[in-house]
């Protein structure tokens, strides 16, 4: 039962869309319960052709639309109707006296900024996409909530059908006010997109307004409250498995950096945001035997993504292991009825041409840090020989390999590599000593032979200890960053001990 106290009816709807898609049911349920319309230009021939009756706001405001429609709605008429507040009886003897109707439902929405920038359409063009009427319309509708519903959005339309449709043109306090601040989420989201665009890359002010909400069944740990904002399914979509929960986004997010570094077919295993497996074929089920060669025990219950559309072969290789997603652009339909058996198991196909943001934001302490994404790889080019022997052509491949891999990997970091397959990573490390020999550790432990292997570190060597530990391991070419004071040493005992040596000048932490 609705509280009769806080019952509002409609009597009178101005509606000004840019987006008719779904209104004409909105409107035609209006005018069977008596609302009256008043609109402008295009919505009003919309209305009209809908065969209801509807006022022109310029016969209310006795003013045309002018200036190229940017002054439409902008008048004491329009903004009196939707501001008067119908408890003050002053309020009331003012709209009476200068003959303002009463405005109970406001349908607006706004203009295209960000699809028009997104576009890159030239400055003027976007400059006119920047609304002023419908702006002050929402804010108006919203700030009167006690009388007025306002429906800023179309992502709002079905919400209004639904309450037309269970008790006609009528409103409680509690859904006008749910209403009004779904329409200040859109004016702040608005407002927020105009002052980026003009801010550029100044970076003078944080400023991000993201839709979309997704409630998580929690976040890192049940008894943490967790959400995603963003378009999920803009990305992927989720053709198999079960909800998708925080620490399984941070997986993915994880795993799509990582496989966008690798133009040939790979395959890696994540397990923590971090590669355990990772290898590059030309043939897809070679490269996720290799890959899962780098660490069969932690690939359990992983995170696995390919570049490639997963095959039968392929699948039936990857089913022999419990694994909780698997990511790749397409999957054969023999491949995916194998992957399917799992109820559980969460498959999702990558959609192409998704441009990821620019920008990263962290939260600490009582603020946000911004960084560039790193979107630096490292070419041929980019490597400086700082030693006496020169690499392979092979070691080159496989230095910049596992540059990839170490570039996205928690620091401290090493990486060691073959023949494009990770032998072993140490990842995670309060000192890079232990890291490296945690990758020892690893990659004998699964039966590598690090003869002729190489050597990635994601920041320079402080002291030449690493490269005389991976020296007595076989390790015949090391790529680091460079840039200790102390380089000259660890250049020294690369010469000494026949180890090719080059530096890039890029620090690749990640915490």
């Amino acid at each position: 039962m609705q509280d009769m106290s806080e019952t509002k009816r409609i009597k009178t709807a101005l509606v000004s869309v840019y987006h008719k898609e779904g209104l004409d049911e909105i409107i035609t349920k209006l005018h069977e319960e008596g609302v009256e319309f008043l609109s402008t230009g295009g919505t009003r021939q919309f209305i009209e052709s809908l065969g209801y009756p509807c006022k022109a706001v310029e016969d209310l405001t006795s003013y045309p639309s002018i200036l190229g429609g940017r002054v439409k709605t902008l008048h004491p008429k329009v903004f009196g109707g939707i501001l008067c507040r119908r408890h003050l009886e002053e309020d009331i003897q003012q709209i009476e006296q200068y003959e303002i109707p009463e405005i109970d439902l406001v349908i607006v929405d706004l203009y295209p900024f960000e699809a028009t920038v997104a576009s890159g359409a030239e400055e003027p063009a976007i400059i006119e996409k920047i609304d002023i009427g419908g702006i002050s319309l929402i804010r108006a509708g919203a700030k009167n909530f006690k009388d007025v519903v306002i429906v800023a959005s179309k992502a709002q339309y079905q919400p209004l059908a639904d309450i037309l449709n269970d008790h006609g043109a009528e409103t409680t306090l509690e859904e006008r006010r749910w209403f009004a601040k779904e329409a200040f989420a859109v004016s702040s989201h608005y407002d927020s997109a105009i002052f980026n665009y003009f801010d550029g890359e100044n970076g003078s002010a944080f400023r991000a307004a993201v839709e979309c909400p997704k409630s998580l069944r929690y976040g890192e740990n049940p008894h943490q409250q967790g959400a995603f904002f963003g378009d999920f399914e803009a990305m992927f979509d989720q053709i198999h498995g079960k909800e998708i929960s925080y620490n399984n986004l941070l997986d993915i997010n994880a795993a799509v950096d990582l496989i966008d570094e690798f133009d040939e077919v790979t395959f890696a295993i994540l397990k923590h945001n971090n590669a355990c497996g990772l290898a590059s074929r030309p043939v897809l089920v070679d490269a996720w035997k290799d890959a899962l060669a780098g660490d069969p025990v932690s690939a359990f219950g992983g995170v696995l993504i390919t570049n490639a559309v997963i095959d039968k072969a392929t699948a039936e290789e990857v089913n022999k292991i419990f694994f909780e997603i698997i990511i790749a652009p397409d999957y054969d339909v023999d491949a995916l009825e194998i992957l399917g058996q799992k109820k559980n198991r969460i498959i999702l196909v990558r959609k192409e041409g998704v441009q990821l943001p620019k920008k990263q934001y962290r939260s600490v302490l009582n603020g946000v840090l911004v960084q560039d994404r790193d979107l630096k790889t490292e070419t041929p080019e980019d490597l400086k020989q700082v030693t006496d022997k020169a690499a392979t052509a092979q070691e080159v491949e496989d230095m910049l390999f596992a540059n990839k891999i170490v570039k996205n990997s928690k620091s401290n970091a090493i990486v060691l590599a073959k023949n494009k397959q990770l032998c072993a990573s140490g990842v995670g490390q309060t000192s890079r000593v232990d890291a490296l020999k945690h990758a020892i550790e690893k990659a004998k432990g699964f039966g590598f032979d690090l003869q002729g292997a190489v050597m990635a570190s994601d920041a320079f060597f402080p002291f030449p200890d690493c490269v005389e530990i991976a020296g007595n391991e076989g390790i015949t070419a090391v790529i680091q960053p460079g840039g200790s004071v102390k380089d000259e040493l660890s250049f020294q005992y690369c010469n000494e001990h026949g180890i090719a040596m080059v530096t890039t000048g890029f620090r690749h932490f990640k915490h």
